[in-house]
């Protein structure tokens, strides 16, 4: 029975330890929980965690086997570090988010400069283009100002005719028909004028003899002209002047030398080219277009 009795009281021992031990270190692991909480709370409440949690707490209490195993255990390991873990990968994705962030932030700031570029250069581009047709406008208003003035001229001298060319066509006496020499003289002289504008023929024939009758045969002598030119070179009639001269007095040099005009004998005609600046005018504005 003594036996009995201190094996009993050495097992009830025993088993008292963990419980003194338990009590013992109960204060100051309560006071180290209430400490972090109350930093935990504290740090919180100012935002000093980056993830917006509160921090990891240290588990205080282990429980009997905890306090009596001297070796850690594997499940007991993973319990303490996976929130650990769990932080860790909650900053890595924070991390990437912020790095996305910033990495669209500055494609986005590319973009912008490079658009604003592209309007700067088209704003060149712009100004070039209105610069050059300001320049093209002021050349356009020149022009057109130097024509104006150029057909002012020409209006203002249009009935001024100038002699270019003249020929004389020659009769036998009592005849009113071209030799061939005249025909010839004409086709130099009409040939050219097909293309032109701004030009009159004037026809004058004169005869020998006197009265209406050298009148008459003037004036003879003068449409067989005028009808070779319309019939073979398509003269128009309305560019023509005919006059019968009859026996009247040519002027020639020595007039101006204060003789009198001679009378000439025979049959000729005079055919005068005379033109105005029309034509001028029409090879300016063919120049400049």
């Amino acid at each position: 029975m003594r036996n009995r009795a201190v094996v009993a009281l050495f097992v009830a021992f025993l088993l008292s330890l963990p419980a003194l031990a338990q009590q013992s270190s109960s204060t100051p692991s309560d006071q180290s929980q209430a400490a972090s909480q109350s930093t935990s709370t504290q740090s919180t409440a100012s935002g000093e965690s980056a993830t917006g949690k509160a921090p990891l707490q240290y588990e205080s209490r282990q429980g009997f086997w905890g306090k009596i195993n001297p070796f850690a255990r594997k499940k007991y390991v993973q319990r303490q570090t996976q929130p650990i873990r769990d932080r860790v990968n909650e900053l890595d994705e924070l991390t990437a988010a912020n790095s996305k962030m910033i990495k669209d932030t500055d494609a986005r700031a590319q973009q912008g400069i490079q658009m604003a570029s592209n309007k700067a250069n088209e704003a060149d581009q712009h100004a070039v283009d209105a610069g050059n047709k300001a320049t093209q406008a002021q050349n356009t208003a020149t022009q057109a100002n130097t024509r104006l003035t150029t057909v002012e001229n020409v209006v203002n001298n249009i009935d001024q005719y100038k002699s270019t060319n003249q020929t004389e066509i020659r009769f036998r006496p009592g005849q009113t028909v071209l030799s061939q020499a005249a025909k010839q003289a004409l086709d130099q002289m009409a040939e050219p004028v097909k293309s032109q504008r701004g030009y009159i023929i004037e026809v004058q024939g004169f005869s020998s003899g006197k009265g209406q009758t050298a009148i008459a045969t003037s004036r003879k002598m003068a449409d067989a002209v005028v009808r070779y030119l319309v019939e073979n070179h398509e003269i128009p009639v309305y560019r023509i002047y005919v006059l019968g001269m009859g026996n009247a007095p040519v002027q020639t040099a020595s007039a101006d030398n204060g003789e009198k005009p001679k009378r000439m004998s025979g049959g000729r005609v005079e055919v005068s080219l005379l033109k105005n600046d029309l034509e001028q005018l029409a090879s300016s504005g063919t120049t400049q277009q």
